[in-house]
């Protein structure tokens, strides 16, 4: 008996979640993009406080309020987004607001547009609702940045929606205001939805972070804790869009996992509310560890662009598979770029989500495959 729904059938299980479990006792994981920092003890408190006060009902299905409020606070503070509560929906990490939107807007047979090279994520989601993943390429010459002439070639006349990251993963490029604004009018005219993955939104070198949303109604902006807080396994996210979208996705969300973990969300809370200086400080360090990387990969003779945010560094590795399993017997664990779509074919993707220490031993162990 064959048990697979149709709809599972072409859906390829994480490359980066394969490799993750690969390498001895010794390696040193690339692979993941995770913080290595723990949790600010600030917001780790305010988790303890609300579960000693016995924060462990339900809350609304869109989130507590007192959260929902604080996001929209932030995102009028911080995105020039002018939004209410009501227009929010608190969701289990970024993960499940780009599920939930997907499958709330798009229908079988839909063309939607996605970053390639982009987060294995956006093609198994649209596929899951029976949408065809269009890729809008982008390449090195432009440090893998998402321009309004990228996305103009690849629309179609079935365009329903069109998938943006910035800052990017796996490439770490951050687009520029010029064109999210161009292809927010883009999405105006053309009643095209723009689902904005922003969860690097604060993991930003020498750039300013613009969203989509705050050039067009027809703009959903998806956001989160776990990056920016380090707080990957607490999963916690949020959504935001216009209220007729939002009421959309609510359906998806409210009937798949209800709300987010009550604790959870007074600490998001206080994360928001709180001094935003640790915030500074990853990224600060965050910064070193790229220039750790790209100085030394540069030394190598693999090229790679200067990323201009998140904590990933895409470089050219010619033949990538033997570059990994290469890299594999020096107990450094990286990801395939083509995980991450066709144009990653000959790419590497390496986080430096790790500590300068163990980074600088990764890249003596990668001097080796090199050589």
């Amino acid at each position: 008996m064959k048990y697979a729904a149709k709809r599972v059938e072409n859906i390829n299980l994480s490359q980066i979640r394969k490799m993750f479990s690969k390498g001895g006792p010794n390696a040193i994981n690339l692979a993941l993009g995770e913080p290595d920092f723990n949790t600010p003890p600030h917001i780790l408190d305010s988790l303890k406080n609300a579960l000693d006060n016995n924060y462990t009902h339900y809350s609304q299905n869109k989130g507590d309020i007192e959260l929902r409020e604080a996001i929209t606070n932030k995102l009028s503070k911080d995105n020039n987004i002018k939004t209410t509560p009501e227009d929010i929906i608190v969701t289990v990490g970024a993960s499940e607001a780009l599920y939930s939107s997907i499958q709330a807007l798009v229908n079988p047979n839909d063309d939607v547009l996605i970053p390639n090279p982009g987060f294995l994520s956006y093609k198994e989601c649209v596929t899951l609702a029976g949408g065809n993943p269009i890729e809008v390429n982008t390449t090195i010459e432009n440090d893998f940045k998402t321009t309004v002439d990228d996305v103009q070639k690849s629309l179609t006349n079935n365009t329903k929606a069109i998938v943006m990251n910035s800052p990017c993963n796996p490439t770490g490029a951050v687009m520029d205001k010029e064109d999210i604004k161009a292809i927010a009018d883009i999405a105006t005219d053309k009643d095209i939805i723009i689902i904005a993955d922003e969860i690097y939104e604060k993991i930003i070198y020498n750039k300013k972070h613009y969203s989509f949303q705050a050039y067009t109604d027809n703009a959903i902006t998806i956001n989160g804790f776990s990056k920016a807080y380090a707080m990957t396994g607490l999963r916690s996210g949020y959504c935001s869009s216009n209220s007729e979208i939002i009421d959309e996705i609510l359906k998806v969300h409210q009937y798949n996992v209800a709300c987010v973990d009550t604790a959870t969300q007074k600490a998001c809370t206080t994360a928001l509310t709180s001094s935003q200086q640790c915030v500074n400080d990853m990224r600060n360090e965050f910064e070193k560890r790229r220039n750790l990387v790209v100085e030394s990969l540069n030394n190598m003779g693999l090229e790679c662009s200067n990323p201009d945010g998140a904590f990933y560094v895409f470089f050219h590795a010619g033949n990538s598979q033997e570059f990994i399993e290469k890299a594999l017997t020096e107990d450094v664990i990286l990801v395939p770029g083509l995980a991450f779509g066709s144009m990653g074919r000959e790419y590497v993707r390496l986080s430096y989500a790790q500590s300068y220490k163990n980074l600088e031993k990764a890249m003596k162990r990668l001097e080796k495959v090199v050589v």
